[in-house]
């Protein structure tokens, strides 16, 4: 999922206003940046609404379109200038290998990564071509900690790890992430004068769930909203938002809320470990990029 972050420098701490999607047709107003993403979506295949690709495309029309509109007399849209100067964040890569496990082995799944790779590296060079020089990469997180994957494929304990997760599909996350490290190594070297931040998103999540305890949440692999009770609280027919589904009383002890997506507790400590710098490659801070402007 893409996206363009301008007017970094608003706040010491981030302190700016949501991005607008990009497909909002009620009198958006981008000068703050565009948000591409969209629920579900992934790298391959190429032509499905919305994957990367398509959300590349769509990066591309408004490069291409903002400027010229502005000089119509627009307003809330960006110049040519506003793209050099913007921040591109990238965050992609675990629905390709969720929906891979649906139907393809382990080792299937395996040979599939270098394929998503590619996608991001293809959407990093258009990017860079358009004028983008600072992009915030991140890794996938363990995907076989997710209470939807644990209620759905965990059929034998010798596949759990010490912590409950899945090991067959935190292998395949690490495996994406290690070609995800190389590919920003190599990107580093052969773009000029550009800045590429890999974060590792992987280590964060993990960390909080297996040190769940230490920071207050209780049941890490359980679902706040959804049915079924522990261990996962999770059914496929009963999921959060359809009849039937209970909703924990105490969201803020809960790391996963429907089994998929975070609680909005989980995801304060992930933003928090996110811009302390710790688990960036290189060690740059958002300020880096505000003072490089």
């Amino acid at each position: 999922m893409l996206t363009w972050m301008l007017n970094i420098c608003a706040g010491e701490s981030l302190n700016t206003d949501y991005l607008t999607p990009y497909l909002n047709s009620l009198e958006p107003n981008f000068t703050n940046g565009v948000n591409f993403a969209i629920i579900g979506s992934a790298t391959l295949p190429r032509y499905v609404p919305f994957s990367l690709f398509v959300q590349v495309s769509q990066f591309l029309r408004f490069r291409y379109r903002s400027p010229a509109l502005m000089l119509n007399g627009y307003k809330d849209l960006v110049g040519d200038e506003d793209f050099e100067n913007a921040l591109y964040t990238i965050d992609i890569g675990q629905n390709d290998l969720a929906a891979s496990f649906d139907n393809l082995t382990y080792s299937q799944v395996i040979e599939r990564i270098p394929s998503f790779i590619t996608e991001i590296k293809n959407a990093i060079w258009n990017i860079y071509e358009k004028g983008g020089k600072k992009f915030w990469v991140h890794n996938t997180g363990p995907l076989g900690c997710l209470p939807q994957k644990l209620a759905l494929l965990a059929r034998n304990a010798t596949e759990l790890d010490e912590h409950g997760c899945l090991q067959p599909l935190n292998n395949a996350a690490k495996t994406f992430n290690a070609q995800l490290r190389v590919l920003c190594e190599q990107l580093r070297r052969e773009l000029i004068n550009v800045t590429i931040v890999y974060v590792d998103i992987y280590s964060i999540k993990y960390d909080l769930i297996a040190n769940a305890s230490n920071y207050g949440f209780e049941s890490p692999l359980m679902a706040c909203c959804g049915n079924g009770g522990p261990p996962y609280n999770y059914n496929a027919n009963i999921n959060c938002g359809r009849t039937g589904y209970t909703v924990c009383h105490e969201g803020s002890k809960f790391i996963s809320w429907d089994g998929v997506h975070y609680t909005e507790a989980a995801n304060a400590i992930f933003a928090s470990k996110i811009l302390s710098t710790h688990y960036s490659t290189p060690q740059l801070s958002f300020n880096f990029f505000c003072n490089n402007m």
